[in-house]
Parts: C-alpha cells; structure tokens; sequence
C-alpha cells in the first residue's frame, strides 16, 4: 500500500502547486495566528481552490470557537477541519455536526500513555493524527519540528485510523514508516528552508521518501 503524505501550512501558490505536482494527497492550510503559517480566510480560500478537486484540504484550527469554524467551513470548504487543541471528544464531535467535515484530531504524544487518549476518539474523530508532545516553552501547539519515541504508538496504533506527524524529514521518514507501520505521514517544518517558508524542493523529496518506503505493517 502506498503510503499518503500530508504537507501542512502552505501558503502561497508557488508552493501549494509544488506540493500537488509532487503528489501530496492531503495539503493543510494553518488558522492559528501565533503560527508563522498562519494564513487568512482571504488566501486560505484561494489557496484550496487551487487545490480542490486534486487532493484533500485539511484546515488545522487549536479550539476554534463557533464563529472560526463556520468562517471556514463557508469560505474555505475544507474535506477535513484538524483539530490540534485541547478538544474534548464532545467538542469535536459538535463541530463535526456544524461543519459538515470529516475530523482529524490531533493527540499529542510522549509516552504510551498519551497516545492511549486516541481511543476516545473513537467513533467521532475520522482520523487522529499522532503529534509530538510540544517543548514546555513551545509556543506551538504541533510543527515545532521535534519527534518522540515511535513505540509509544504500539499500545493504540491499532485501534483508530492514524497519522504520524512530529519531527518527520527527508532523512527519517521512510524509516518511520518502516518502524511504526504509519500508511499516512504529516510534515510541516520539515520542508521549510526557514519557520513557515516551504521548499518545494523538500517537499518533492519528502513525498518521494514517504511514498518510496517500504511499509512492513
């Protein structure tokens, strides 16, 4: 099975059609303003329609109130809102039923322990997308380019559909994939030549590495 790669916060044209050129199967556009991939509805909107049609577009918020995921979910026309705060399942499973979108929600991880949080999910969350647990003084909820201890997945890796995201690089991903079993990556600062700035020749690299793995699962 070929695995599905996901290159998140993009924003600009450039480099939303460097990542669909190169096959990207998801692409995420970033609504939290403290991120430096944070774009507006203005050019979020342009953005997914360069990509409708082609691949799927994920909109990442960090406990959107009402307000934000309607903004996007009209403007935008998202397939898939990521969730990536403090979300409670009650939480997701009402913004699924407002939006209309699949959910994607975001489990921050560290230990075995963490990762369990997933099975909560269940049944609400489309997928979950297994993170790195941030720095203590990360001021980013995800994308801070750091990884954590793959085995950690082995106790709930099995039970919901899942992406792995955290730390991934053209140099680690294939042998990420090839340790977890993950059929689907999530890179954002791994492509970057600078804090939110993609490079479209990273990200073709990325995708060629994560789709050129062998997946042993």
């Amino acid at each position: 099975m070929t695995v599905e790669v996901k290159i998140c916060g993009l924003k600009t044209p450039e480099t939303m059609r460097a990542a669909l050129e190169a096959g990207a199967d998801y692409v995420g556009l970033v609504f939290f303003p403290k991120s430096p991939r944070h774009v507006s509805l203005e050019v979020a909107a342009e953005l997914a329609e360069i990509a409708r049609g082609r691949t799927g577009i994920v909109a990442l918020m960090v406990d959107p109130d009402d307000d934000l995921v309607a903004a996007v979910a009209t403007n935008v026309r998202p397939d898939i809102l990521q969730l990536h705060g403090a979300e409670t399942p009650e939480r997701c499973a009402a913004i699924r039923t407002a939006s209309g979108c699949r959910i994607m929600k975001a489990i921050k991880v560290a230990t075995a322990e963490d990762a369990t949080a997933a099975r909560a999910f269940r049944g609400i969350a489309d997928l979950i997308l297994f993170d790195a647990k941030p720095p203590k003084d990360a001021i980013l909820p995800g994308g801070n380019g750091v990884s954590f201890d793959w085995t950690a997945l082995d106790a709930a890796k099995g039970e919901v559909d899942w992406m792995l995201s955290g730390g991934l690089t053209v140099a680690n991903v294939a042998n990420a994939i090839r340790l977890t079993g993950a059929r689907r990556v999530d890179v954002s600062s791994g492509v970057e030549s600078a804090p939110g700035v993609k490079d479209a020749a990273l990200i073709g690299a990325f995708i060629a590495a994560a789709k050129g793995a062998i997946n042993v699962d």
